[in-house]
């Protein structure tokens, strides 16, 4: 299972069709309570909009790394701070919307492997 943690549902149809490419599925939320109950099922790796503000995501992304579930954020390129935190948070990989729009089957692909 891929969580994805957004409220945009701008990338959802790639993201539900990468997932299914590998044999997953996708779960899309945007509520941070939700969002921590699903950490219990250990997803294969969540993906965050990281201008997702309303659930909290560098909060969410250390709580994913406490629970040891890899994290993909993806952001505009011109947020450079944001960047730094969500790696200083512990995200995994964090890339610009347009590198995760052509990237997204090789991003959720290269943690589906890995469990």
């Amino acid at each position: 299972k891929v969580l994805v943690v957004m409220n945009d549902l701008f990338f959802s149809a790639k993201i539900n069709d990468a997932a299914k490419q590998l044999g997953m599925t996708a779960v899309f939320v945007k509520d941070k309570a939700v969002v921590l109950e699903q950490f219990k099922s250990k997803p294969a790796l969540v993906i965050f909009d990281l201008n997702c503000v309303s659930a909290d995501p560098l909060d969410l992304i250390r709580a994913a790394k406490e629970a040891a579930i890899p994290t993909v954020g993806f952001i505009s390129h011109v947020q450079v701070d944001l960047k730094q935190k969500a790696q200083e948070a512990g995200c995994d990989t964090v890339v610009a919307r347009s590198v995760f729009a052509q990237k997204v089957l090789e991003l959720i692909g290269q943690y589906s492997a890995a469990r």
